[in-house]
């Protein structure tokens, strides 16, 4: 491996993240297609991939405990299934991973004892991501693992760590273990653990890649990434489905699926009379996709279930029933050309009136020194709307912006 500058040698740091890349033998192309991936997933502008190598060349893995309750494991799954960067990359090369039940070698009390060295070993310092609600009816004996409930363990760990990322809807929100009527009292990480630092990632299951991207902007830029009220990264979770979605033209061209296997599904028409929830769900899932970026839910022909939502399993059940309200629903695309029309005509027959008056009002020429003192200076920024999130909201490192070095 060989740096930027010339062809010296990158230096090794011991237990960095280049030194386990160097063992493995990857080439810095490589590296530099990773860095690059995690820019864009970040929604980062492409030169920002060079301050991510910077950056992960020297850092060191962060060690990484991965607890899992009520679950299906589908998230871990989602982690086994990866492409970019794969389970191999994460677990030997990005993440330390020290205890993950499904995966580890060791089992029973050497599980546990490899859990409790890692705690021991990095107070304060390690990571843990949580896969599951936690039960908390009856003193949360309807999960347990090594004899201790899965509120006692996990509030123990987490107690511990610099940050805890809850992996799936069921370990942000609660998930299909607190569908009504709950008999366990299922909870997400969030209601049961405080006084550390939370990333949420819903779905069902999560994108791996946006777990990734959480750590790389840490390892990075020493922050975790803005979120939103839900405290999910905005990176992810900033945008609706409904405006980022390939069908988005048809469902203002007014081209719906009337029923499964009909024309307008074989030629890809929107899926909203279908019981599509993506008007309602904030994710990057149209983005960056699934199956090497091969597909996702929609692009296969069946609706979002909002399954990055609170609450989704009963909000936005039945999954086959469209959701109520929408504007712009059922309007023929010729009534909106002509509606769209008439208000522009009108627009400007309001302008033309306005400037009229404006013209009577006021001397055709302003006096030279009020031109003068015209302010030329560059315009403010304007103002956010009320509760929009801010990177400096959360804590984290602004981005540069264009042209600054």
């Amino acid at each position: 491996m060989f740096s930027s500058i010339g062809r010296k040698p990158m230096p090794r740091e011991p237990g960095s993240l280049m030194n386990a890349l160097l063992d493995r033998g990857v080439t810095r192309r490589d590296f530099l297609k990773f860095c690059s991936a995690m820019a864009a997933t970040l929604a980062l502008p492409p030169r920002y991939e060079i301050r991510i190598a910077q950056a992960l060349e020297t850092a060191a893995r962060p060690p990484l405990i991965w607890l899992e309750y009520q679950d299906c494991a589908g998230n871990t799954e989602s982690l086994l299934r990866a492409s970019k960067p794969t389970v191999a990359d994460l677990v030997l090369d990005v993440l330390s991973v020290d205890y993950h039940e499904t995966i580890m070698a060791a089992a029973g009390h050497q599980a546990e004892a490899a859990r409790e060295a890692t705690m021991k070993a990095h107070q304060g310092n390690y990571l843990v991501v949580v896969e599951g609600s936690i039960p908390v009816n009856d003193g949360g004996i309807y999960c347990c693992i090594a004899g201790r409930t899965a509120l006692d363990l996990v509030r123990e760990v987490c107690a511990g760590a610099s940050a805890v990322i809850a992996a799936g809807t069921c370990a942000t929100f609660g998930g299909l273990p607190a569908a009504s009527p709950n008999p366990t009292g299922a909870r997400s990480v969030s209601d049961v653990v405080k006084g550390v630092p939370i990333i949420n990632l819903p779905a069902c299951p999560m994108n791996v890649e946006n777990l990734t991207a959480v750590i790389t902007h840490y390892l990075t830029f020493g922050s975790w990434p803005a979120t939103d009220q839900f405290k999910r990264p905005l990176f992810a979770y900033g945008s609706r489905i409904h405006d980022d979605c390939e069908r988005r033209a048809h469902f203002d061209a007014g081209q719906f699926v009337e029923e499964w296997s009909d024309d307008g599904h074989r030629k890809g028409w929107c899926l909203y009379k279908m019981g599509c929830k993506g008007p309602q769900t904030f994710h990057n899932c149209p983005i960056v996709r699934w199956n090497e970026q091969t597909s996702w839910p929609i692009g296969a022909g069946h609706g979002c279930v909002g399954c990055s939502e609170p609450g989704f399993w009963d909000t936005m059940t039945p999954f086959y029933e469209r959701l109520p309200d929408v504007p712009g629903v059922g309007i023929p695309v010729q009534t909106v050309g002509v509606g769209v029309v008439a208000g522009v005509s009108a627009m400007f027959a309001a302008h033309g009136v306005l400037s009229a008056i404006r013209a009577k009002a006021q001397p055709l020429h302003r006096p030279q020194a009020e031109v003068e003192a015209v302010d030329i200076s560059e315009p403010q920024e304007p103002p956010r709307p009320t509760g929009q999130p801010t990177v400096a909201d959360t804590g984290a490192e602004a981005p540069e912006k264009e042209g600054e070095s």
